[in-house]
C-alpha cells in the first residue's frame, strides 16, 4: 500500500507531535491532515521551519511550567480567614462555598475564578480546611481556609 510522508504542525492523537515526520495513507493526508493544517509536505524548508516552531513551543512550555510552579508555591503558603455565623457546636448557619473562597483569594491578591476552586462540598463547620485550587492543566495548589465563628 502506498503511503505519503508528511510533517506534523500540531499534535495529532495516535500519530505524533509537532515536528514529527510520519508516513500516512494518501487519503488521510489529502482529506484530513492537509486541509485542517495539521500537517505539511515533508520538504527540507518545512522541516527547518517546524524545528524553529518546536523550539519556540518548548521554550513557552518551560516558561509556563516555571510560572505554574511559582504560583503553586505562593498559593501553598497562603492562609485565608473568614468569620461566619455559627452555633455553639461550630456548625455554620450557612456555608463557605467556592464563590466566597474565590473572593477571599482575589482580596489576597491572587485573582481566581470560582470554577478554579475545587471544593467537593461547601465548608459547613468552624476550623481549618484545606482547599484545592486549580492552577493549570493537571497542577493544583492546596490553600488553608480558616473559618472562625462570628459573634
Amino acid at each position: 500500500m502506498k503511503q505519503v510522508t508528511v510533517l506534523l504542525r500540531e499534535m495529532v492523537q495516535d500519530l505524533g507531535g509537532v515536528g514529527d515526520v510520519v508516513r500516512v495513507a494518501p487519503g488521510y493526508a489529502r482529506n484530513y491532515l492537509l486541509p485542517y493544517k495539521l500537517a505539511v509536505e515533508a520538504t527540507p524548508e518545512n522541516v527547518k521551519m517546524l524545528e524553529r516552531r518546536r523550539a519556540r513551543l518548548e521554550e513557552e512550555l518551560q516558561q509556563r511550567e516555571a510560572e505554574t510552579s511559582a504560583k503553586i508555591e505562593s498559593l501553598g503558603r497562603l492562609k485565608l480567614s473568614t468569620a461566619e455565623k455559627a452555633d455553639e457546636t461550630g456548625t455554620l448557619y450557612g456555608s463557605v462555598g467556592a464563590a466566597r473562597i474565590a473572593e477571599l483569594l482575589t482580596a489576597a491578591g491572587h485573582a481566581t475564578e470560582e470554577k478554579d476552586v475545587r471544593l467537593d462540598e461547601p465548608i459547613k463547620s468552624v476550623g481549618t480546611h484545606e482547599v484545592p485550587i486549580h492552577v493549570f492543566g493537571e497542577h493544583y495548589a492546596a490553600i488553608q481556609v480558616v473559618v472562625e465563628s462570628a459573634e
